[in-house]
């Protein structure tokens, strides 16, 4: 203690060199290295030493124990400490940081926003904290958990909060319009994950506008003196890539699937050329999430065959990287479920969506999953006691487990779907309108044709012609818009039966030309698909993917889809997942 009073940084130093030591040792001896930073305090240090000591505390229990509350009462000492001496930033703002996750972590959101609001506030002059702290921010409100009825309103507020914050920062005009794309994509995923894609439109207008003048602005016009200020959180090739992703999953959900189409094709040919000059493993992940959005619009369009293709490619991405397997394996037997249900396969649909739902741990998906099993064994007729089972954990009526709009509006359409069979027409008709109410509010096109020709089904089967009509007619014509086969393929056989009815002979002889087409085009690309040696994919189930033999020269591109396709109609009616998980690998990726 003497030779310590003589030479403050000798002991320091000491006791610094023996925590590091315990730290780094294998197995960490994290109580001992606890124990030397806390003697460290029994020297009365000067406040620069005390703060750092608080916070080098807090980071290894934080980390390394599950001590949070002491961690967090070291973290708080540390940020109140480091605020009252000068030139002290890299303590000041770690500690922010993490005691600000530490918050969210103990569900503590509304102590965590004030901290960092604070931070952002006074790390003006260090632009690399002021960027991390600010996409801290960014990433908690859209952690905020949100009711049905408030989510866009709180959002919109979140969003204007943040987007202030960008706006008056005095940075360089590249960074000010890159951290605008970064709160901009998080806005929108967050909307798309809650299915709102009516109220996505403004910012995603935003996003695609200030991508653009990303575009025209050149990195050397600027070059900061600090080279902590070159902070980049996406280099922007990357960034136009992602805006384009957005755009596809914003077109897959609200139903406008050549628009969707048309990105896809553009995404994959910028990627193409990246992944020639740079490995970065989250261009693969951009490549498979995009194969996955565009996999659901052409089993929705009729390209069974190309989508089996495009799911097979996922599997080899996969094969090249277990970390993308372990992040997308839920997700790729959910896609092989669907492809299942459209060839008609019920056994391996049923089979690859419970792998799935062994395999995920997140809320959306797993609600996903659920709703398209329960189509399954709603279609095989005989699986009651399943099927409600099922139908209890996705109650739209009483406590839906998850917030999205899209798939608690699918939840009503199962329901809906379930009484129909049963011949309970007027509770089916309950609950195809609250589908139709959510669907007309937030624009989700192809639910809405789900559910008009359903219900034009219903009112055939009543004998109320007139009302079937009203109901089949806007059906169709939405359905040619999307274009989703299945609802074009059963709205054509329902204008036939009804044109027979009413005596309107040539109407009932188009509308049966037209069914023909429809089912010829659905006849072929059948065949095409379950003659893919992918096809036995269906069969996989356990471990990772297996080694495909490479697709032939193609498959025609003959729009088709499944008879029977009053039921088949269900796949992937609610979109929220993909998305959520993507925005949840983002904010892994980029924070």
């Amino acid at each position: 203690m003497a030779a310590g009073a003589e030479a403050p940084d000798s002991w320091y130093l000491a006791l610094l060199g023996f925590a590091e030591h315990f730290r780094t040792s294998s197995p960490p001896k994290i109580r001992l290295c606890v124990h030397c930073l806390q003697a460290v305090f029994q020297f009365k240090p000067p406040q620069r030493v005390e703060a750092r000591t608080h916070l080098q505390l807090g980071s290894v229990l934080y980390h390394h124990t599950k001590n949070s509350e002491l961690a967090r009462t070291h973290l708080e000492k540390a940020w109140f400490i480091s605020q009252q001496v000068a030139q002290f930033e890299d303590v000041k703002f770690e500690a922010a940081s993490l005691l600000s996750e530490l918050y969210c972590q103990q569900n503590l959101v509304d102590s965590a926003k004030p901290l960092l609001r604070k931070a952002i506030q006074i790390s003006q002059q260090t632009p690399y904290w002021h960027c991390r702290l600010l996409f801290q921010l960014a990433v908690r409100h859209t952690h905020t958990p949100h009711t049905h009825t408030h989510s866009h309103s709180l959002a919109h507020s979140h969003h204007s909060h943040t987007h202030t914050i960008v706006e008056t920062w005095q940075g360089n005009p590249i960074q000010k319009e890159s951290l605008r794309v970064f709160f901009l994509v998080l806005q929108v995923t967050h909307y798309l994950d809650a299915g709102q894609v009516k109220s996505v439109k403004p910012c995603l207008k935003q996003l695609q506008q200030c991508i653009q003048t990303i575009s025209t602005l050149h990195d050397d016009e600027i070059l900061p003196s600090n080279s902590a200020d070159l902070f980049h959180w996406l280099p922007k090739e990357h960034m136009c890539v992602l805006v384009y992703l957005v755009t596809v999953m914003h077109s897959m959900q609200a139903g406008y699937l050549e628009k969707a189409q048309k990105y896809t094709d553009k995404a994959l040919m910028q990627l193409e050329k990246l992944k020639m000059l740079d490995c970065s493993p989250i261009l693969s992940s951009f490549q498979v999430i995009l194969l996955e959005h565009i996999i659901m619009c052409r089993l929705v369009t009729g390209h069974k065959a190309t989508a089996l293709q495009e799911i097979s490619q996922v599997c080899q991405l996969c094969q090249q990287s277990p970390r993308l397997f372990s992040n997308h394996a839920a997700q790729l037997h959910t896609l092989l479920g669907l492809y299942c249900i459209s060839v008609n396969c019920m056994d391996n649909a049923e089979a690859q969506f419970t792998t799935a739902l062994r395999l995920t741990s997140h809320q959306e998906l797993w609600a996903f999953i659920v709703t398209n099993l329960a189509s399954v064994y709603i279609r095989e007729g005989n699986r009651h006691q399943e099927l409600y089972n099922l139908l209890e954990r996705i109650n739209p009526d009483h406590n839906f487990p998850v917030s999205s709009h899209c798939l608690r509006a699918a939840a009503f359409y199962i329901r809906g779907l379930l009484s129909f069979f049963q011949g309970r027409y007027n509770e089916a008709k309950r609950f195809l309108r609250e589908t139709l109410k959510m669907s007309n509010a937030e624009d989700l096109n192809r639910l809405t044709a789900c559910s008009l020709v359903l219900l034009g089904h219903i009112f055939f089967v009543l004998g109320n012609h007139r009302e079937s009509n009203n109901m089949v007619v806007p059906a169709m014509q939405l359905a040619s818009k999307i274009p989703d086969m299945s609802v074009q393929l059963w709205s054509s056989a329902l204008l036939k039966d009804l044109n027979e009815a009413c005596g309107n002979t040539m109407e009932a002889h188009e509308a049966a030309q037209m069914h023909q087409n429809f089912s010829q085009q659905l006849l072929q690309d059948h065949i095409a698909a379950c003659s893919l040696p992918e096809h036995n994919l269906i069969s996989w189930t356990e471990g990772p993917p297996p080694v495909q033999i490479q697709a032939q020269n193609g498959p025609t591109t003959s729009l088709a889809t499944l008879s029977h396709t009053h039921t088949h109609t269900l796949s992937h009616t609610g979109r929220g997942p993909f998305t959520c998980r993507f925005r949840s690998c983002i904010v892994q990726i980029l924070t």
